[in-house]
């Protein structure tokens, strides 16, 4: 199980960076266009990806996190580029130290709301991973309808690109 969830988080990087690096050279006004569906922008789905990131990496150094940055906190681009890279590297730094016995046991965090919440911890650690690829699929179409190309970000291609590596 703990390969599988390093592998996963590092398909989740691949991912992160693919979103970047499609995102970089946007202009600062299709960045923080208001487009509506979902968050109503790129900007704004990036902040929160980013600031859900930077929560789960504090939640699994056992400390509270319930609440997330506002664009207002990470206005630019590089601001919230900076804390999703910062904070895959906290996440990948915690999956690698969880045992097996951690990650079959229940795991206890306060959600937003300030509700405490339990599930077992290999499934909030999947959850992560879920999330991200879902506010990514949102910032494809966002992309799609400025014109541009849809990310390609399944984690098939990952592991293609994985294997003509080898």
């Amino acid at each position: 199980m703990k390969d599988e969830i390093i592998s996963l988080y590092a398909y989740n990087r691949w991912a992160n960076e693919r979103v970047l690096n499609a995102l970089r050279p946007l202009s600062e006004d299709d960045y923080t266009k208001e487009m509506g569906g979902g968050w109503p922008s790129l900007r704004a789905t990036l902040v929160h990806l980013a600031g859900a990131s930077e929560a789960w990496a504090v939640r699994f150094s056992r400390q509270d996190a319930t609440r997330l940055p506002t664009v207002a906190e990470l206005p630019t681009f590089a601001s919230a580029e900076a804390l999703l890279r910062d904070s895959q590297d906290r996440l990948e730094a915690a999956v690698a130290r969880f045992t097996p016995e951690e990650l079959s046991a229940p795991f206890t965090w306060k959600n937003l709301k300030l509700e405490e919440k339990s599930a077992p911890l290999w499934v909030v650690v999947r959850h992560v991973v879920n999330h991200g690829s879902y506010h990514r699929g949102q910032i494809s179409s966002m992309l799609r309808r400025l014109g541009g190309q849809p990310l390609q970000t399944d984690m098939v291609l990952w592991g293609i690109e994985l294997l003509a590596a080898k």
